[in-house]
């Protein structure tokens, strides 16, 4: 592949000043360290690849179905969920078993589309698995399903570490070291599932995102969280919410986000299972007749079968248990009493429409736009800082001072180019929001919201504005935060401020430019 193929897929420029680098040091460094550099080359014109972590049992791959919108990725414990599953776009469907001494074997999908259940191999001698799908979501995101973090299976957490770069590092091997390993082969950014209580092994999961993601702690720039299951939150248990079931998972994800800060951008509420059936096509036109027969029965009837599981499926009524069986598992109780609810609101409710409230119910809407707000907007600083670390720590591990040395000197040229100010721009974001730097609140909210959008207006807080407005406001906030940085900033503050200016008289550049 030519290095301008290459740079055809690249996220933006900064990734393209990273392949360039990485071409032009191929020659000047070891065949070992080369061939990482191939890898990174590799990864850098690849999706952002984004990982699903979280506990067992927290409801990660049925998140994934939701995501992709394809019942594909198992839900059930059984041998795939022990692996680490990476869904990408391809142009024929089919699943790829990557075994640890390289060989690969290709199986189809099973009858219902998903990865079978049964793989036919001795899995101790798997490394993970591609899926391959014809999947318009895939184009832009590699996702990552993960083996949950608490297994009592060793080996599925090991998997799962090491994606997330928190293996063991064994700097004896004749080929890539693990350092090296993990640098160019982790995730580029986390989304992370909790339930209703926030445990240390999350936090030490997503510290341990660190060698994967730019040397640096995951944060606001490369990692969200969800609170997955917000359906079972108990509403009178949480202060305010005032008995609604979905204000208290709200803010419960509040409080979750304090807690977790600052490794994560963001806590979004979210009921996975609605989403994985709105979304993938499990909610069928049947499932809406079965709720309209519900939604006739008389209210004290429903309100007692509503009370539990067991009830609803044992209580005697026309509806067949059966029927009442795949309700609860495509919707749960909290699902099907909203389904019922939207059905009484409006009788004529087509089956299309309702699954489309199921889906706003949900959540995933949300998840999305912050999914593309937090990754997409920032792929190519967050792609790019990932491979300079794939970079740096491939030279670092050489053991060749001369090749380090070479390395940083490139490294240093690539980082004075105006490209990668948003590198600058990104760290800044990081310690600010994990408040590391303290900023008053007004001028917090100015870096977050300066380092968070893509688009010009947003960036400036003046959406749909005129372009000489725009240019205007970039120069002035330009010059207010130079004099900030010289004046009354403490010497942290300062840095950041340095940053922030910079940011904005290339705002002011670009706007010109256009």
């Amino acid at each position: 592949m030519t290095a301008a193929a290459e740079r055809g897929r690249l996220a933006g420029p900064l990734s393209a000043s990273v392949a360039e680098l990485c071409h032009r040091l191929r020659s000047q460094v070891s065949p070992r360290t080369a061939a990482g550099f191939a890898e990174v080359l590799r990864r850098l014109g690849a999706p952002l690849q984004v990982a699903v972590a979280g506990r067992i049992k927290s409801g990660k791959s049925t998140l994934v179905n939701a995501l992709i919108g394809r019942l594909v990725a198992p839900t059930d414990v059984g041998e795939c969920t022990r692996l680490v599953t990476r869904f990408q776009y391809g142009t024929v469907d089919r699943v790829e078993v990557v075994f640890l001494d390289g060989r690969k074997q290709v199986l189809p999908f099973a009858a219902d589309g998903s990865i079978p259940a049964e793989l036919g191999v001795d899995i101790s001698e798997v490394s993970h698995l591609e899926a391959y799908l014809t999947n318009a979501v895939l184009q832009d995101m590699t996702v990552i399903d993960t083996p949950g973090l608490g297994s009592l299976d060793a080996a599925s957490v090991s998997r799962t570490e090491q994606l997330l770069g928190a293996a063991e590092q064994d700097e004896g091997s004749d080929d890539l070291d693990d350092t090296s390993r993990n640098a160019v082969a982790g995730a580029e950014a986390v989304l992370y599932v909790v339930t209703q209580g926030v445990r240390a092994d999350d936090q030490q999961a997503l510290a341990a995102f660190t060698a994967a993601t730019a040397s640096r702690e995951a944060g606001p720039v490369n990692a969200i969280a969800v609170l997955n299951k917000a359906d079972t939150v108990v509403a009178e248990s949480v202060e305010g919410s005032g008995g609604d079931v979905w204000k208290a998972a709200q803010l419960l994800a509040e409080k979750q986000a304090s807690t977790l800060k600052p490794r994560v951008a963001d806590v979004l509420p979210v009921i996975g299972l609605i989403a994985e059936s709105a979304e993938s096509g499990g909610f069928t036109s049947a499932d809406a007749e079965a709720l309209g027969q519900l939604a006739a029965l008389d209210d004290d009837i429903l309100e007692t079968m509503l009370i539990a599981a067991d009830i609803f499926t044992s209580w005697e009524c026309d509806i067949p248990t059966g029927i009442r069986l795949r309700l609860l598992e495509k919707l749960d109780l909290f699902g099907i009493r909203c389904a019922v609810e939207k059905i009484r609101a409006e009788p004529e409710i087509t089956a299309g429409a309702l699954r489309r409230k199921l889906l706003d119910i949900s959540g995933l809407d949300a998840v999305r736009r912050r999914l593309s707000i937090v990754f997409a907007a920032r792929a190519d600083g967050i792609k790019a800082a990932a491979a300079l670390a794939s970079v740096t720590a491939l030279a670092h591990t050489s053991g060749d001072p001369g090749e380090r040395q070479r390395v940083h000197d490139a490294i240093e040229v690539l980082l004075a180019r105006p490209e990668a100010h948003q590198l600058r721009l990104l760290e800044a974001l990081t310690l600010v929001a994990s408040g590391a730097v303290e900023m008053p609140e007004d001028l917090a909210e100015e870096v977050l919201r300066v380092g968070s959008n893509a688009d010009i207006g947003a960036q400036l807080g003046l959406p749909g504005a005129p372009r000489p407005e725009l240019a205007a406001h970039a120069l002035e906030r330009a010059g207010w935060w130079r004099s900030f940085a010289s004046f009354g900033a403490t010497p942290a503050q300062s840095r950041v401020a340095h940053v922030v200016h910079r940011a904005y008289f290339l705002i002011w550049q670009q706007i010109r430019e256009q």
